[in-house]
């Protein structure tokens, strides 16, 4: 008996509510049935590469704190099967150790393994080196693909098996995908697209993991295993059998960015709509895609031209901090949908309609257990509808949420939850007590210039153009194509001091063009179309002269119909304004380098940094193209997550203490395209209809982890292709520095939801600061009719001037507070008549 009890305790801590039991996963065509329990669950995608192993149980925390039940995750089938059989699972690669964090917060896990995962990741997750396996062809009814597929997936299913990680054997994992959007490109792959399907279910139900397979976007999914929807909104999808739960796997809360594009934003209002009509419509489970985005470190984004940021401005931001007010917003709604489970699990829905474009959907048993959802469709009209002879005012776009088919606790649209003011700080860099120049004014900068072209021995020479891709394998950004040209001394353009024109076209995805070791200009195609053309005049002189275009991948082709054939590199080189016309240098003899010298010396990591001769100097040159930089500085002060603001360089890698940062290129969207003031939540979503950022750098921030930082002697590394000036790159600290609240007299409080008690909440304002600080001032404060967003609100016409000093009273001096909208701290005799609002802008210190 004391060693049962023993073990129950070690249960109890080990997990809050996973069950150390072996807990079966089953479904019906309502919901999963975990354990015996019928469950709605809300699911986060958070990828374990796309972060820190020090920043995963944060992240996973913060996740839970928002009313999340399960954490999603792919498998990174190129991160892990680095060559055939040889695995990594090392460091952000540590699948384990990611799923046993979320098993520790009490959490369940989904785990699409795929391991074809698109995600806008690098070649869609399949290793690079597949492609290159004799006969290979991805995602269809093709036997190496096959076989590899079927090798890797078994891998993860044993090892999640060997550490009991499987919700039968005690574990966290109660849903596992295999393959991933097959259904938008079936039709690229023929007849052997369907017998690939069958083989793919087959194969994994194989597996014996002793919970369900899931298919997402696959509307032919053979039994048992369940399709699933992957949209924007998914309130109307349909499993392809009635004995299936209706599970909607990515739900984008925002959508990823591309180089040289502009910020895409999807409103809080409306995120939380669609969570909300999913569940009205008899949905079971909803993750979000993604719930922390976080950053494609190195060389891992795809697209191609994907940001080295993966922010998708999601509830939680790249940094690991809440994205308020969207984190909140849908905090609550979760709370809302929990209140509803019971009757949502317990009754079949009636849909009434309330409008030409307002229904309610009600769960009633019979019993007092009872919740309803009702619904303005209508996107430009707020509407009153009476519901069971009680009246209630919809706002356009919007889902009221009464958990007791009486009381509205919240509505998707009334925004009550508190926003953040989030600034990047500067901070220069500081040398380290380790270097020689601490205490001077200048920073040591260690140079190394590489040479445009060939350096060392050539890698081939050929008549004509190789493919980018083909050559390099995806080893490296780069390749060097390289040729000659004699110029005669009567050429015209010499004696009038004129300059001929290099014209060239290539696949993608960018370049850089040289002459006689000297940068001519760059060029590169973009997220919606990857070939491009460059024209630029050049500078030859009479004799021999050296073009060297250094051709550049930035992230390969991750999804679309035969993806992995997609090429990149030149197609065609010409020079015009030559006496004999245009001179077509495209099946002339070239000779091929792949890859950086530095590269090769591997000169960013830390037992290669004395590979080669750096050239120390406290002013580096700027402007200067095909250059390492190598500094060695303090970590910044503060515990607050990092930055790298690269706005002063041109394009490049960058690595901290041999980690890789990744990818910078801060290329800006046009100044000429659409960009909007504000939002409009209402009406459909779709990527394009709210953007930011016109004429501005697409990302000027780069995430260095904090825990990549060592107290001091941090080895900061920056290959510069094309020239920036490297003693404008500084540290930024990701700070919040200030707190907003929007309250109306009229917002439901799902805190306060006195559902099972009868009676009304009333409204408050809540203010919470970052731990280890507290509200230092108010700003601002206006109970009344105030305007504005949160960082410029103003007074409205209606105003209690005793705002502030009732704030002051409840909040400063205190880490998080409560301003209720009461007689006893406002005058509510103002306006008679009008709905008031309470707005606040604080400051933590």
């Amino acid at each position: 008996m004391k060693i049962f009890l023993l073990f129950l305790l070690f249960c109890f801590f080990t997990s809050l509510f996973n069950s150390c039991f072996a807990g079966n996963v089953t479904y019906d065509r309502r919901s999963l049935i975990i354990d015996g329990q019928r469950k709605l669950l809300i699911s986060a995608a958070i990828h374990y590469p796309r972060s820190v192993p020090a920043m995963w149980p944060g992240l996973v925390q913060t996740a839970k704190e928002g009313g999340v039940d399960v954490i999603e995750s792919y498998v990174f089938w190129n991160g892990h099967e680095l060559s055939p059989g040889k695995y990594n699972f090392e460091g952000r690669y540590d699948l384990v150790k990611f799923v046993k964090i979320v098993q520790q917060a009490g959490m369940y896990m989904i785990l699409r393994i795929g391991p074809f995962v698109a995600a806008e990741w690098n070649f869609g997750g399949v290793p690079a080196w597949l492609h290159y396996v004799p006969g290979t062809v991805f995602r269809t009814d093709n036997e190496p693909f096959k076989y590899y597929m079927r090798n890797f997936t078994t891998f993860i299913v044993n090892l999640m098996k060997q550490e009991k990680l499987f919700a039968p054997q005690g574990g966290p994992i109660i849903l596992a995908q295999v393959e991933n959007e097959y259904g938008y490109y079936e039709k690229f792959y023929g007849e052997g697209a369907k017998r690939y399907v069958t083989w793919a279910a087959r194969m994994a139900v194989s597996q014996n993991i002793g919970v369900p397979w899931i298919m997402c976007q696959q509307d032919d999914a053979p039994e048992p295993v369940i399709n699933t929807c992957n949209s924007f909104y998914c309130d109307q999808f349909t499993p392809n059998s009635p004995n299936k739960p209706k599970i909607w796997t990515e739900n984008w809360p925002g959508w990823f960015k591309t180089f040289g594009a502009r910020d895409p934003h999807r409103p809080a209002e409306d995120v939380a709509f669609s969570v909300a009509r999913f569940f009205q419509k008899g949905g079971s489970v909803h993750n979000y895609y993604m719930y922390h985005g976080g950053t494609n470190f190195g060389r891992t984004s795809g697209g191609p031209f994907i940001t080295t940021s993966y922010d998708y401005e999601a509830p939680i931001d790249e940094y690991g901090l809440p994205r308020l007010p969207k984190w909140g917003h849908l905090k609550e709604l979760h709370k809302a949908i929990k209140l509803s489970e019971h009757a949502l699990l317990k009754s079949e829905p009636t849909t009434l309609s309330l409008g030409p474009s307002q229904e309610a959907d009600v769960y009633d048993d019979g019993s007092e257990v009872c919740a309803a959802f009702l619904a303005n469709l209508d996107d430009k009209t707020d509407k009153n509808v009476v519901f069971r002879n009680v009246s209630y005012h919809l706002p356009s776009w919007s889902v009221s949420i009464l958990p007791d088919c009486k009381n509205v606790v919240f509505n998707t649209a009334k925004v009550g939850s508190q926003a953040s003011l989030v600034e990047m700080m500067p901070e220069e860099l500081m040398p380290s007590v380790t270097s020689p120049s601490k205490g001077l004014k200048a920073l040591k900068w260690d140079v190394f210039v590489e040479n445009a072209g060939i350096w060392g021995v050539a890698d081939f020479a050929k008549n004509g153009f190789v493919d980018h891709i083909n050559t390099t394998k995806d080893t490296t950004d780069y390749l060097w194509y390289t040729t000659s040209i004699i110029v005669g001394e009567n050429e015209e353009f010499l004696k009038k001091a004129g300059r001929p024109v290099l014209l060239i076209e290539s696949k993608g995805h960018a370049l850089h063009a040289f002459v006689n070791q000297e940068l001519q200009g760059s060029a590169s195609g973009n997220g919606s179309h990857s070939p491009f053309k460059f024209e630029s005049p050049i500078s030859l002189k009479a004799g021999k002269n050296e073009i060297a275009l250094l051709s550049m991948t930035v992230g390969l082709q991750n999804a679309g119909g035969l993806y992995e054939w997609v090429g990149a590199g030149l197609t065609s080189v010409k020079i015009e304004g030559l006496n004999n016309g245009t001179m077509d240098l495209s099946m002339s003899r070239w000779t091929y380098k792949i890859g950086l010298q530095g590269e090769n010396l591997s000169i960013y990591k830390p037992d290669g940094l004395n590979s080669i001769n750096w050239v120390s100097t406290s002013e580096p040159q700027k402007n200067q193209p095909l250059t390492w930089y190598k500094v060695v500085v303090d970590p910044p002060s503060g515990d607050e997550p990092v930055g790298l603001d690269m706005i002063h360089m041109g394009k490049g890698l960058a690595w901290l203490n041999g980690e890789e940062i990744g990818r910078y290129w801060p290329i800006k969207s046009s100044e000429h395209e659409k960009c909007v003031e504000e939002c409009d939540y209402r009406g459909k979503f779709f990527p394009d209809k709210c953007l930011t950022g016109c004429g501005e750098p697409t990302q000027r921030w780069y995430h260095v982890p904090r825990s990549w930082f060592k107290p001091s002697g941090n080895i900061l590394i920056i290959f510069e292709e094309k020239g920036g000036d490297p003693t404008k790159i500084t540290f930024s600290k990701r700070k919040i520095s200030g707190l907003c609240s929007l309250i109306a007299e009229d917002f439901p409080m799902v805190d306060q939801a006195p559902v099972r008690k009868g009676g009304s909440g009333k409204s408050a304002a809540h203010l919470k600061c970052p731990k280890n600080s507290l509200i230092s001032n108010v700003k601002f404060a206006s109970f009344g009719n105030p305007t504005g967003k949160c960082g410029s609100y103003s007074k409205g016409e209606c105003h209690d001037p005793n705002s502030t000093l009732a704030v002051e009273k409840v909040c400063l001096g205190k880490n998080e507070c409560a301003i209720e909208l009461t007689e006893e701290n406002f005058d509510k005799g103002l306006c008679p008549g009008t709905t008031k609002r309470l707005a606040i802008e604080a400051v933590c210190s």
